[in-house]
Formats: structure tokens, C-alpha cells, sequence
């Protein structure tokens, strides 16, 4: 069996990775022997409905497990909860948003890559089919060459996890799949509590509107011959994708993306906060 444990489970993800494991038979070796949320009411109620146990703390599990869920819905707490697991080289699922800080975004990766773990998680969103179906027309210039293209997600102002950075990776992790990781620099604005985003690339730029209370995802794609665009479906095959790149991980394959694309939406972010606070054009920083 593959011993895991969860921590910060006050999310979605927990409950739907819980029922992953138990109905689906492909993830029937995976056994979830402690679940942890500083908001203990949350694990117990994963313990009614799953009956796994409640852990006292976050580190009672180092070196007794094969792998690692991190879904806290504050991203302040990700290098935390991780950490104490770090030196035991098991692969982690670390959720969105991965860190809220530049500098533990960067002590994160220099422990990950020292001790060669494996992470998946940032946005389900990547997973989405017409995310990467677009991600492949963008690299292979199906529709001729890209000019551009537009993005749209919510986002969630108000909140105890982060504020901003609590709900926005989604959309970020759609423009860093579809148009590439790593944008040069972000002008942000904020217009009637929706945030628009400038992405500036080498050869082009994207458009991106964060949208307060409107929970609807798209994303179109402008090149010399067409226009492709869709609305962005929410279903819980996001999830079930994440987490099988998860268990593949946990089952020895390598990670297939580098550390600095993983993290690369937390510079992002902190670009485009810099930049609603600024109102001046911002460079993407990174490691």
C-alpha cells in the first residue's frame, strides 16, 4: 500500500481525493492514514465521512508515509506543512496557490530540488482538455502564427486565505499553459472589483479579467488565421486529472514539468499585485 496524509484539508480537494481512493478502483492502493487542518472541525468531518484519522499535528506522519497532499486553502501554510517532509524524498501534491510569498516560493524549490522530490498540484485548470488542446495549437502554430489571446476566471477579493492570492492561480495557471510559463511582465488594473491583466510576451500579449462573484472560466486563442475560443467548463474530472498526475508521481514516475515552471505562477501573482498596487507595468521575477 501507499500511506499518505493530507494536511490542510478545509478545501474541495480533500473530500474529492478521499472518494477518488475509495470508489475508484485504479487508486486502490492508496491508503490515507492521517488527515490534519488547524481548523480541526474540518478533519473531523473528513473522519465521519471517510473515517480516516485525525491527526494532532501537521508533522506526526514524517517518515511514515510514501507520499504527501498539501490542499490548504492558505498558501502561507504550503512550505510549512511541508517542510518537516521534505528530507524523507517523498512526492508531493502542493494546491493552489503553491506559495503566497516570493522568498518561501524560492526556499521551497531549493529544498525540493536537494532532495529530488516530486510535486504535482498549482490549478487543476491545466488539466482542463480545452486548456491543453489550445496549449498544443498555440506550440505547433495550428491556426498560423499566434497574435495573442484572452483569458477570463474568478477570483475571490474578500477572504481570511490570501486575500488575492487566495483564489487566482486558476486563471494564472491557464495563461502560463495555453500562452507559456514565463511572461515577461504584467500591467494589472482594477475596474468595478474586476482585475484586467496585461500577460506581455516576446512575440505577443494576452488579456486576462479576473472577475469578482462571475464563476465563469474561458480562454480564446488569436492567431493569423482564426480564433478559437470556449467557455471553460467546471467539472470534477479538474480534480480526478490532478490527482492521478498525482498518484503517478506517487508510483515512481518523474514530474513532467521543471520546479520553475511549477512555481512560476507565484511570481506572477506577486507581479500582478505589485502592479494593482503600483499601476505601473511590473517584471515577472524567478528563480
Amino acid at each position: 500500500m501507499k500511506k499518505i496524509v493530507i494536511l490542510g484539508c478545509e478545501n474541495s480537494h480533500a473530500n474529492s481525493f478521499l472518494g477518488f481512493i475509495r470508489d475508484r478502483e485504479e487508486f486502490s492502493d492508496v491508503e490515507v492514514i492521517g488527515v490534519y487542518s488547524h481548523e480541526r472541525e474540518a478533519a473531523e468531518k473528513l473522519n465521519e465521512q471517510f473515517g480516516v484519522p485525525v491527526m494532532d499535528n501537521y508533522d506526526d506522519a514524517v517518515g511514515k508515509v510514501d507520499g504527501v497532499v498539501i490542499t490548504a486553502r492558505h498558501g502561507d501554510r504550503h512550505l510549512m506543512y511541508a517542510k518537516p517532509y521534505i528530507e524523507s524524498g517523498v512526492p508531493m501534491f502542493i494546491d493552489k496557490p503553491v506559495t503566497v510569498k516570493e522568498e518561501d516560493t524560492v526556499e521551497l524549490v531549493e529544498l525540493l530540488k536537494k532532495n529530488n522530490i516530486q510535486v504535482t498540484g498549482g490549478s487543476c485548470l491545466k488539466y482542463d482538455p480545452f486548456v491543453l488542446a489550445l496549449k498544443r495549437d498555440r506550440e505547433c502554430n495550428a491556426m498560423g502564427k499566434v497574435l495573442g489571446g484572452m483569458v477570463r476566471a474568478p477570483y475571490n477579493k474578500e477572504n481570511e486565505y490570501g486575500g488575492f492570492f487566495f483564489y487566482s492561480q486558476h486563471l494564472v495557471e491557464m495563461v502560463c499553459e495555453i500562452f507559456g510559463r514565463f511572461p515577461k511582465s504584467v500591467i494589472a488594473k482594477e475596474n468595478n472589483n474586476n482585475i484586467n491583466v496585461l500577460f506581455r510576451y516576446d512575440d505577443y500579449d494576452c488579456t486576462a479579467i479576473f472577475t469578482e462573484g462571475v464563476h465563469i472560466y474561458g480562454a480564446a486563442l488569436v492567431a493569423e488565421r482564426a480564433t478559437k475560443s470556449l467557455d471553460v467548463s467546471f467539472c470534477s474530472d479538474w480534480f480526478y486529472r490532478e490527482f492521478k498526475a498525482y498518484y503517478e508521481v506517487l508510483s515512481g514516475a518523474k514530474m513532467k514539468e521543471t520546479y520553475e515552471g511549477f512555481v512560476a505562477p507565484v511570481f506572477i501573482l506577486n507581479a500582478i499585485d505589485r502592479s494593482l498596487k503600483s499601476g505601473c507595468e511590473e517584471t515577472v521575477n524567478g528563480i
